[in-house]
């Protein structure tokens, strides 16, 4: 199976969509969203087919996972890749990113942060891209806070080149921004190390709960700075692994319940791995969605 860590550093990460205006008070309940990571293998072997199938089982939202730098959005060009999702009646808000340390055969990766982003910021204006997420830090990328220092400085570099093309840059969250290194969190460093108008939030709250951390704690000390979540649920077993939400042990009715105070414009369901097909676990989560928390 195609772990995050390869599938995201083969490709710099970046969706496509229609550009849509969210709620100035509140994010729209009309929304439904999947981060297309959780039907990865699909969407390589055949996007238009799997965005229709989305669309079919009540998905209106998606967000993507693979920009190649070469103006290719799951191997279409920007217009080509907004067109379809128009036509299956879907909107592509939000979209994943690089940093761009790591290199593939020797070279850097384009279309990442670090490396080709003037050209990645332009495709995703022509694709109609609102938000433009960093999606993952890998091992080499992390390093000690120093380097989380250098992390928040690129952040706000590219954050300041995404709103010259009227674009929003957050960072998404895993566990590993909760290991406290010298008596400091690196998440609480890449809060106050950026400027919150350049750079906003994309919560994970599945990797928030396992880090052992409080996204209402998050909110209230961070009003408004969380536009994007991603809803995975962890299940009730030692391992805490991925789950359809509403099978596992967060509480989401209790979290978007304060969804006006995080900032929330639009969430996407994700589940990395599965039991069986993806199909068959989106279809649960949208459906605990809908009659629950839509």
């Amino acid at each position: 199976m195609t772990t995050r860590r390869s599938f995201l550093t083969s490709a710099a990460l970046l969706s496509a969509g229609l550009l849509v205006s969210p709620s100035l008070l509140a994010y729209n309940k009309r929304y439904v969203g999947l981060q297309l990571y959780t039907v990865r293998e699909a969407m390589e072997k055949d996007p238009a087919g799997t965005l229709a199938r989305l669309a079919k089982i009540g998905y209106n939202s998606v967000e993507g996972a693979t920009y190649t730098g070469s103006q290719k959005f799951y191997g279409m060009t920007p217009k080509e890749f907004a067109a379809l999702l128009k036509q299956n009646g879907l909107i592509m808000p939000s979209s994943h990113y690089r940093l761009g340390e790591e290199q593939m055969n020797g070279a850097p990766v384009q279309g990442t942060m670090l490396h080709g982003w003037d050209k990645a910021v332009d495709d995703a204006a022509a694709a109609g891209v609102k938000y433009m997420v960093c999606a993952y830090l890998s091992e080499s990328e992390r390093g000690n806070m120093d380097h989380y220092k250098y992390v928040a400085d690129q952040l706000n570099k590219a954050g300041e080149r995404c709103q010259k093309a009227g674009l929003q840059l957050c960072y998404h969250n895993h566990d590993f921004e909760f290991n406290a290194q010298d008596g400091q969190l690196p998440y609480n460093l890449l809060l106050s190390g950026t400027d919150k108008k350049l750079v906003q939030m994309e919560l994970d709250l599945y990797w928030v709960a396992k880090a052992g951390q409080d996204p209402l704690a998050l909110f209230q000390q961070h009003p408004g700075r969380f536009p994007l979540w991603h809803v995975k649920d962890m299940d009730k077993t030692p391992q805490k692994a991925f789950t359809e939400v509403g099978n596992g042990s967060i509480d989401f009715k209790k979290i978007f319940a304060q969804a006006d105070k995080a900032g929330l414009q639009y969430f996407f369901v994700e589940q990395d791995a599965t039991p069986g097909s993806p199909f068959d676990s989106v279809t649960k989560s949208i459906a605990y969605i809908k009659k629950n928390l839509a």
